[in-house]
């Protein structure tokens, strides 16, 4: 099942109301409603449509991934998707002061 809170706030970032997602997509602002409360699940053409929106994984719209924020080279990047897996190994460097202090400093540099 997609998850509904995910949707809502990709859908909010890109500052679109349900009406305008739905018109992008084919539905009606009531099955994105829907979607969003996690009443109803979207069909694949659906989801690959999001994902194309919104530009994340579909492992992130299913729940399964969480998204971080990365910096490199100066740049923000926002909404940029790890694996659950990589949060935990990034949860462990930071147990190691001396290794995740190294790390972020090679990091300012790249």
């Amino acid at each position: 099942m997609l998850k509904g809170d995910r949707l809502r706030n990709l859908r909010r970032e890109k500052h679109l109301t349900q009406e305008e997602l739905g018109a992008m997509v084919g539905l009606k602002k009531s099955e994105i409603c829907l979607y969003e409360k996690e009443q109803r699940s979207p069909s694949l053409e659906t989801i690959l449509d999001f994902i194309g929106i919104f530009d994340v994984s579909a492992d992130y719209l299913i729940g399964s991934e969480v998204k971080a924020k990365v910096f490199m080279k100066q740049e923000h990047i926002d909404n940029y998707p790890i694996t659950k897996e990589e949060m935990l190994f990034l949860e462990e460097l930071k147990k190691d002061k001396m290794i995740y202090l190294f790390l972020s400093l090679f990091i300012h540099f790249i």
